[in-house]
């Protein structure tokens, strides 16, 4: 895949950090480096579950919890740099011609197949630049204790909050990475309070420069930080 770019053989390359580095107050959940996700098993590349993204994008972040911080609100980070290897392996997924009850939760209505041709799933992400990123806001006077457990049966990702897996954080009208139309930014189909986080959320990134994805409420990039796309796996940080 000639858009690759070279990576040095220790360390991260360019200027790419640990989130944590920056600001470890941020909250993170990196469901590709666990089984928690549509895939069903860590996704290729995902060594460690941390975050990784371009400097710059790490200050913004951090202002972003700054001002969250001060109104008991936390960022929660689902996924932010994402190896290209990993990319392919959704794509493969999506073409293996199955389909568990566990993958439905995450796309009710979509047929797997259709998920590459929809736009849902890319063989070139925009995560690979570490200019993109995955989240959501936590309630920190809420109680988040809340886990997932794979051994229970939960509802589609659109199913009321108490009824779906829990993620933890205050409730969007959807779960993370769910490919339905509810999960669409502007969707009216959820109830006000839903929408109300949703605006709260894409004004608290844009302040920062961030842009939503218009069918994805968890999605942002930072316009103009990208760059060239990277494989380099997430490792283990090194204290």
């Amino acid at each position: 895949m000639s858009f690759l770019a070279p990576v040095r053989a220790q360390g991260l390359p360019g200027d790419f950090v640990y989130l944590r580095d920056i600001d470890p107050s941020i909250i993170q959940d990196l469901r590709y480096a666990t089984s928690n996700n549509f895939v069903g098993r860590p996704l290729a590349g995902y060594n460690a579950g941390e975050c990784v993204v371009k400097r710059e994008v790490g200050l913004r972040l951090k202002a972003v919890q700054q001002e969250l911080a001060a109104q008991n609100l936390s960022l929660k980070m689902f996924d932010c740099y994402r190896p290209a290897r990993a990319s392919l392996d959704m794509v493969k997924w999506s073409q293996n011609g199955r389909e568990t009850a566990s993958e439905r939760r995450y796309n009710p209505k979509i047929p797997k197949t259709e998920l590459f041709r929809l736009g849902y799933i890319a063989s070139r992400s925009q995560h690979s630049t570490g200019a993109a990123l995955d989240l959501t806001l936590v309630d920190l006077k809420a109680d988040n204790s809340a886990k997932y457990d794979p051994a229970k049966t939960y509802a589609d990702c659109t199913a009321p909050v108490e009824a779906r897996a829990p993620e933890g954080s205050v409730d969007m009208g959807t779960g993370y990475d769910c490919t339905d139309p509810k999960g669409h930014t502007a969707a009216t189909s959820i109830n006000a309070e839903q929408r109300a986080w949703r605006k709260r959320l894409v004004a608290a990134m844009a302040r920062q420069g961030f842009v939503n994805y218009s069918k994805e409420w968890w999605h942002f990039s930072l316009p103009g930080a990208g760059g060239a796309a990277y494989d380099f796996p997430i490792q283990p940080r090194r204290n």
